[in-house]
Formats: structure tokens, sequence, C-alpha cells
């Protein structure tokens, strides 16, 4: 039997890319994300990557449809948590329940995929749980107070699993992505950058599939990427 990823947060950027990725690495590829539609659209273009939708905000959802994945394809070998939820506003301005809600997809999810994931990982002998970052989880800048939060929130519940499980052969690992991502919305946000200003998901997909595939003697936590053109 192929070995199961899992990855939640499957948009049509990023996370459809990581599924590309493993499924192309010969992976079966568990996809959950709220939007059954786009699921199914993807999963009708790769044989072996299946859809679950469920809002991975909801315990009771997201443990179901862990346990669908893992009925169909057995233990997994890599979760990736791409799940993002994010609002742009100062703390005067922002709705507490807001910063609530990206709390739960952010972090708490998070921590029910890693006690769902890594005893299993661990039972079989070893596996990764990747996260995908960006930089609002080093710094809180004014308009991000309903994001930053929750991403350091989330980075510094990854380094404690990491600490936990790594001991015991499951890589925890957070990948920054210090970039605009190259999607549709960027582009339009940003109509006057250049192609080399974006930083494009397929070689995303690529830094995580090598992040879950590092030998056990020289494991990473905290990588990051950025375009090459980028002024630091």
């Amino acid at each position: 039997m192929k070995p199961l990823a899992i990855v939640t947060g499957v948009g049509p950027g990023t996370g459809a890319a990581i599924v590309r990725r493993f499924h192309a690495g010969g992976y079966q590829v568990a996809m959950l994300a709220r939007s059954a539609g786009r699921l199914e659209a993807l999963a009708g273009e790769l044989p072996d990557a299946f859809a679950l939708p469920c809002d991975v905000s909801d315990p009771a959802a997201l443990q179901a449809a862990l346990d669908a994945a893992e009925a169909r394809a057995g233990a997994p070998k890599v979760a990736v948590h791409n799940a993002v939820g994010g609002a742009f506003a100062n703390f005067l301005d922002i709705d507490p329940a807001v910063l609530e809600r990206n709390f739960q997809v952010n972090v708490m999810a998070l921590m029910h995929l890693g006690r769902w994931a890594a005893p299993r990982m661990e039972k079989a002998g070893g596996g990764a749980l990747i996260v995908t970052g960006n930089t609002s989880a080093e710094r809180g800048r004014a308009n991000f107070a309903g994001f930053a939060p929750t991403k350091a929130a989330q980075r510094i519940l990854a380094e404690s699993m990491a600490r936990t499980m790594g001991p015991r052969g499951v890589h925890l690992a957070y990948l920054v992505i210090d970039a605009a991502i190259d999607l549709e919305w960027q582009r339009k946000n940003n109509p006057d950058k250049p192609d080399d200003y974006f930083c494009r998901p397929v070689d995303i997909a690529e830094e995580v599939w090598h992040i879950a595939h590092q030998a056990r003697s020289a494991w990473s936590f905290r990588s990051e990427v950025r375009p090459y053109a980028e002024v630091w």
C-alpha cells in the first residue's frame, strides 16, 4: 500500500501544490478543506488523492475526517498543516471573535492533528508533521493583531511538539514562508510587482517535500523560504 500524506487547507495555491507533489512522489493524499467542490475536482485529476471536506476548526469534524483517512489508507506517514485563518486589522478595530476563530484554525487544529497523527506515526516507525507558517509568527505588526498572535502560538506549539516527538522518531518542522505567494489575489494586490517578487506554490511544495524526507541525522525544525530577489 502506498504511504498516506494528509494535507489540511487544500486551496488553489500552496495546498493544491503540496497535494500534487506528494501524489507525484507516490503517496495517497487525504485532502482536507471546507470546499468540497474544489477537493472533488482535484481528486478527479489525481487517482490516489481523496477528498475529506471539513472545517478543521471543528474538532469533531476534524477527528471524523482523520479517522476516515486512516480507514481508507492506513496510518499517516506525513501530515501537513497548511490550513490558515487570517484577518488584518489593529487590535482596537478587530472583532475579538475573529482572533478566537483564527486561533482555532491555526493553533487548536494543529494540536488536534498532532495528538491524532504523532502517536500513529511513532507506532508505525516514524513520520513527519510539517506546519506552513510565515513571518507573522515572529513579529507583531499593527494591522496583524487578529493573525500574528495565532501564528506565533502555532510556531511555539510546533516547537514543543518537536521536542516531545523528535526523540520518538517523529519529525516536526515549521516552514516560514517570508513572501507574497503567487496567487491571483496577490497579483491583483501587487499589480506592478515583477514575477520575481512572488514565491511560487510549486516551489513551496518542493521544500515541504524536502523537509518531510530529511535524513534523521540532519532534521531541521525551523526552515525559511523567500524569493531570491527580495531585499532583506
